[in-house]
């Protein structure tokens, strides 16, 4: 990791409240060239968190110019482009406060959903902080939740953007796996590592399933994270650190290297 233990445990005891934050965020529309009208929407994964280099007035949305959307945006110059995303967002703030630029004249979506409503930010905490045991207790609780109640707010999101944008590609991306299993990782165990990535591993096939039903493409980032996860030795995502929000989430390079590259293959 990248802290100490000491300042590992502290991170870690905000983390929730931290990694929580929501917002509706606001459109961003730029004049472009022929590529299709692209909307970017979801949670911190697409907005950037972890990447730096925030616009200002996301506030604390923390939307990212280094973010995969406005990299492939900066590239292919769509005929407009809304950056959504926000940090902490669940399905119910996409439905509230991110889907207001979606047309019928709107070629191209993606989307990064679900991890907060599955309780990222607590499962992580109570791992960090807690015995094997109590983190695999955490994680069973989030699974029974993605296996049981994620589904139909995943529908309830995907559905609403058929609806509104009912010409557009739609491209859902998944979550990397966390952790580099095996040997020693400071502040995790295996048993907690390898139950972590086993985790992200679920809630992508649920995605990947509900995607698929509607339609839509699924963008699968552990093609590319892989080899590159927190105690690689190469990470492309970070630990618990400061500011607290950023822990968990991709760094830079994971955008431009994790992230783009899926997306750009799909879209």
């Amino acid at each position: 990791m990248k802290l100490s233990r000491c300042a590992g445990a502290f991170s870690a005891l905000v983390l929730t409240a931290a990694l929580a934050l929501t917002g509706a965020g606001t459109a961003h529309a730029d004049d472009g060239g022929s590529t299709p009208a692209y909307v970017a929407l979801g949670d911190s994964y697409t907005a950037g968190v972890g990447a730096g280099s925030y616009d200002s007035s996301s506030g604390s949305c923390k939307r990212s110019t280094k973010a995969f959307p406005a990299l492939w945006a900066a590239e292919h110059a769509p005929t407009s482009f809304a950056f959504t995303a926000c940090s902490g967002a669940r399905t119910g703030d996409v439905l509230s406060g991110q889907l207001g630029p979606l047309n019928a004249s709107t070629g191209l979506v993606s989307i990064s959903i679900g991890g907060n409503d599955a309780g990222f930010a607590d499962t992580m905490s109570t791992c960090v902080l807690s015995s094997d045991s109590t983190c695999l207790d955490r994680i069973a609780r989030a699974r029974a939740f993605i296996q049981d109640e994620l589904p139909a707010k995943l529908d309830g999101v995907y559905s609403a953007i058929s609806s509104r944008a009912p010409h557009a590609q739609v491209v859902v991306m998944g979550y990397p796996r966390f952790y580099r299993t095996g040997g020693v990782c400071v502040g995790l165990s295996d048993t907690k590592r390898k139950a972590i990535n086993a985790a992200a591993d679920h809630i992508n096939s649920v995605i990947a399933k509900r995607a698929a039903d509607h339609g839509f493409d699924f963008g699968d980032v552990n093609t590319t994270f892989g080899g590159h996860e927190i105690c690689s030795g190469s990470s492309w995502l970070n630990s618990v650190t400061f500011p607290v929000d950023e822990s968990y989430h991709p760094n830079a390079t994971g955008q431009s290297r994790g992230y783009l590259p899926v997306f750009a293959s799909v879209a």
